[in-house]
């Protein structure tokens, strides 16, 4: 299932909008800041969907029913773009543990590219839910390969998939090569043009520099 949230009207549209913006873009605080709080409102609309349980909580003047998630998820991210959405869905599932994973574009002289996995940190997974953050899904690549990594830390009863702005060939080829059915994609807008170097049209740039500073 696809939940691309631009299409209803709230204020998680601003967000987008100032992730785009060439002139915001020079903060790259606020650039981070709204990674974040985007990640913050795609984990609201998640949890929706999660089991729960009621409880009863003792208050200072008697017992309430309460309702609690049965099982925390676990959040993983793929380094170092990923970051501060993380840190978005963390602060909601703030009891979660936490994966991160080590991916990169290895580019050759003919401007084509690989995808390498260097490095997975991560409890098990086995039979939970998984949130998996990547700010952009652009050829997909990235992300079904940071996937099938984590499944050497076992296999997650449902992975759900938070980025920011993905293209629609990157979500048709994670819904075709995902090796699971049992996952959930939230973006925050998913444009139509993905150039011959993998960029997205219109997109935002490169998230990972726009967040943390240009690498060598």
């Amino acid at each position: 299932m696809i939940h691309n949230l631009s299409q209803q009207n709230s204020i998680f549209n601003q967000y987008v909008a100032e992730l785009r913006d060439i002139t915001i873009q020079k903060d790259s605080m606020r650039f981070r800041r709204n990674l974040e709080r985007m990640g913050e409102i795609m984990s609201y609309e998640l949890s929706k969907t999660l089991a729960y349980e009621t409880r009863d909580t003792q208050t200072p003047l008697g017992i309430a029913q309460t309702s609690h998630i049965i099982s925390q998820p676990v959040i993983a991210t793929i380094l170092r773009a990923g970051l501060p959405m993380h840190i978005g869905v963390l602060n909601y599932f703030d009891q979660a543990e936490n994966a991160f994973i080590s991916a990169y574009r290895r580019h050759h002289k003919d401007n084509t590219f690989d995808i390498h996995v260097e490095y997975v940190s991560s409890p098990t997974i086995d039979n939970k839910t998984l949130i998996l953050c990547d700010p952009m899904i652009a050829t997909g690549s990235s992300i079904v390969l940071a996937f099938k990594a984590i499944l050497a830390k076992g296999t997650p009863s449902h992975t759900h998939i938070v980025s920011a702005i993905s293209s629609q060939q990157g979500i048709d080829y994670v819904k075709e090569n995902m090796p699971t059915k049992d996952f959930t994609i939230w973006c925050g807008a998913i444009d139509e043009e993905l150039t011959s170097h993998s960029y997205i049209v219109p997109g935002l740039g490169d998230a990972g520099d726009l967040a943390f500073g240009e690498k060598i």
